[in-house]
């Protein structure tokens, strides 16, 4: 027995293979659905998923979560027109030349993908494996590796004081360059000194080496002027630190 599917209705008939020809004729599309064969009206792709017999309902569960990755031609095992594929099973041993169709049962009988790597070696290189979750494993890399790249990506936060800053606009400044290590950026503190103010030179040297205690641990000092009238002076993250925050965060 097949199971046609229309686009409005699920009908099950019995027939004779040589009747699919007048069932064409009064439905626009249609589906058949054998235990280890996937046939769709109006195309003749074959994927090679695992299921059928009596785990066919298991099989539909699988195959829902699964479309997202139905139409990658990885899977399109129809484009292989070589009766003949080199084949690698799920424990990367070479299994060697074998034909198409016994790779194909293969797969099926080890409810695993057959994947195509190479379709224009002679013969095509295919694989088992479970194809799903290889995807999920390098997506899942891409994603840390992307995270590992923002982590050392540093930005450059600039923060401008007087010599003379009070009390408060200097808290203000240190709040902020706390923050800024703590998201990974380095901090440039800048003291301008204008025109007599050089004469101050020693109450902001003093006043930038205060900075760089007040910041305590959080901060490394990477470099630093106090010889031209803009002193500054950059401090970078503690790495320890800042990896250990960021452990946290994914945790």
């Amino acid at each position: 027995m097949a199971r046609v599917t229309t686009s409005t209705s699920t009908t099950s008939i019995v027939f004779i293979p040589t009747s699919i020809s007048l069932l064409h004729s009064k439905f626009s599309t249609f589906r058949l659905q054998f235990p280890n064969l996937y046939v769709a009206g109006g195309s003749r792709r074959i994927t090679c998923r695992y299921g059928g017999g009596a785990n066919s309902r298991q099989e539909d569960s699988r195959r829902s979560q699964k479309t997202s990755f139905d139409d990658d031609p990885a899977l399109d095992i129809s484009t292989i027109r070589s009766n003949t594929v080199r084949l690698i099973d799920d424990q990367q041993t070479m299994v060697g030349i074998v034909s198409k169709s016994a790779a194909i049962q293969m797969a099926e009988d080890a409810e695993l993908d057959l994947v195509i790597l190479s379709p224009d070696a002679d013969p095509p290189v295919v694989k088992l494996m479970d194809y799903n979750k290889y995807k999920y494993e390098q997506q899942k890399k891409k994603r840390e590796q992307q995270k590992k790249s923002a982590a050392l990506r540093m930005d450059q936060k600039e923060l401008k004081m007087g010599y003379n800053i009070d009390v408060h606009d200097y808290s203000v400044r240190l709040r902020a360059a706390r923050k800024f290590l703590k998201d990974g950026d380095k901090v440039k503190v800048i003291v301008n000194l204008k025109g007599r103010e050089n004469e101050f030179r020693n109450n902001a040297i003093e006043l930038l080496h205060r900075f760089r205690d007040d910041i305590g641990e959080l901060g490394i000092e990477e470099s630093k002027n106090f010889k031209d009238r803009n002193m500054f002076m950059v401090l970078i993250p503690n790495k320890s630190l800042y990896e250990l925050s960021q452990s946290r965060v994914l945790a």
